[in-house]
């Protein structure tokens, strides 16, 4: 790995030059595409069967799930220093942020199917659920791309500094990398979520995915042209998307991958999914 970042350390600037805002663009299309490749990956399973979708959105849980510690909740302890208290108040922003959610979903849930949300756990319920967990995986996806801007703005502001013997631009590259990898499995997630909701074709499934995507490339320009605004929030900014997300994959995603009657098989797609985030976590160091 660390040849490899070398390598593309000297290709990157041959291309792009030393613009801390042509470096954030760069790192957020880079994690934004990746997203979309795994959200694409929907068109190539046909016709999923009802406990094929139920396994799948667990193993869709088990992503996330160890992605809020090992990408959120741990990164954002280390950059506050090792203090906890930054990412608990953003954590408990998170898990009020998505408990008060519900209220508003009923009127994106209309937008989308053009029907009022049912009470109960039915179809539209199903519906409400997973556009609680597609705004989880959104939240989460914003404070990466505000630290890869963060990492290449610091590395345009002193292309000299050194992290455990790695170039500063080296230590963005990986960053980059890292996140891009993980996020193939994420925008998976999101199109997977959208068809289990039946909310109509491949299309718009892969379409939710890449939404969830997009909003890195607009952070990832703030982190890099703001450095010293952005870097002291994201303890903060992490730790609110980690309790958003494990709020809404303990009161929604869960009880709805148990509800009919493939509770076993969701489980163990689940524990895939852990396995799967904490192995590419581990791989990219």
């Amino acid at each position: 790995m660390p040849g490899l970042v070398a390598a593309i350390e000297q290709q990157f600037t041959a291309w792009f030059g030393h613009s801390a805002l042509l470096w954030g663009l760069v790192g957020g299309v880079v994690i934004a595409a990746m997203n979309m490749l795994g959200a694409l990956l929907v068109f190539v399973w046909d016709d999923p069967s009802e406990r094929a979708l139920d396994a799948a959105l667990g193993f869709a849980a088990g992503v996330m799930l160890s992605a809020s510690y090992t990408s959120l909740i741990l990164p954002g302890i280390e950059l506050a220093g090792g203090r906890l208290l930054p990412v608990v108040v953003g954590f408990f922003a998170g898990v009020a942020l998505l408990d008060r959610a519900d209220e508003w979903v009923p009127h994106v849930h209309v937008a989308i199917t053009g029907r009022k949300r049912l009470e109960g756990r039915g179809d539209d319920a199903r519906v409400a659920s997973v556009l609680l967990f597609i705004v989880a995986i959104t939240l989460h996806n914003m404070p990466e791309g505000l630290a890869v801007g963060v990492g290449f703005g610091s590395a345009a502001i002193d292309p000299g500094a050194t992290l455990d013997g790695q170039s500063a631009l080296g230590n963005a590259l990986s960053l980059m990398l890292a996140i891009g990898i993980q996020n193939i499995p994420e925008g998976l997630a999101v199109s997977i979520a959208a068809i289990n909701a039946g909310l109509g074709k491949r299309f718009y499934a892969a379409f939710a995915g890449i939404r969830a995507g997009l909003v890195e490339i607009p952070l990832a320009l703030f982190g890099a042209l703001a450095v010293s605004l952005a870097e002291p929030i994201l303890p903060y900014a992490m730790g609110f998307a980690a309790g958003g997300m494990l709020f809404v994959i303990s009161d929604e995603i869960v009880p709805e991958t148990h509800a009919r009657g493939h509770e076993r098989v969701a489980t163990i797609g689940t524990m895939v999914g852990v396995m799967v985030m904490l192995s590419l976590d581990v791989a990219l160091g």
